[in-house]
């Protein structure tokens, strides 16, 4: 190799290091920025949070939600609420973990990264979500494994937690005292 095509590459070596350095920066600074500037809205359950939380109902509960469109409103109005209730009953920690992962999931580029949905979540195809929690269940690294465990065991019980939903599966409810 000559010692002009050895610059050259260590030319193009450095800028894209360079390049890659500033969208990693620009990628975190957006993060903290949305972290910090916007940390009471995004630790609570806002929209935004409501609205991921729909797309990867109609994806965990696929066959489970009426099927009638206006039921299925009915059915994922009543989830949201539920999810609601049962966020307000965690510790603070829990909420605040919660809500770190509401605000990574729904900024784009890191929901593009870490999730692999190009989309927002209110136009996110039903395959795609249903891919994006099959990967981090069969994850390697045990954070998304952690992550999609709360996600789906936060949306599964406040499905099952709801009377509406019981006679789907033949459960009667709580005995009677």
């Amino acid at each position: 190799m000559n010692r002009a095509h050895f610059l050259a590459s260590r030319r193009r070596l450095l800028k894209a290091g360079l390049f890659a350095g500033l969208g990693l920066a620009l990628l975190g600074g957006g993060y903290a920025w949305l972290r910090t500037g916007k940390r009471d809205q995004l630790a609570l359950y806002d929209a935004r949070a409501r609205t991921l939380i729909a797309a990867l109902a109609a994806a965990v509960l696929d066959g489970a939600l009426p099927e009638p469109a206006a039921e299925r409103q009915r059915a994922l109005a009543g989830l949201l609420e539920a999810v609601g209730q049962t966020i307000a009953g965690l510790s603070p920690q829990q909420r605040e973990e919660l809500g770190e992962l509401f605000a990574l999931l729904n900024f784009s580029p890191a929901r593009f990264i870490v999730a692999g949905v190009r989309s927002p979540w209110h136009e996110a195809r039903l395959d795609e979500v249903d891919n994006f929690l099959r990967r981090w269940r069969a994850s390697r690294f045990a954070l998304l494994r952690s992550a999609y465990a709360a996600l789906h065991d936060l949306i599964l019980g406040a499905w099952y937690g709801r009377p509406e939903s019981w006679a789907a599966i033949g459960y009667p409810g709580p005995p009677t005292l």
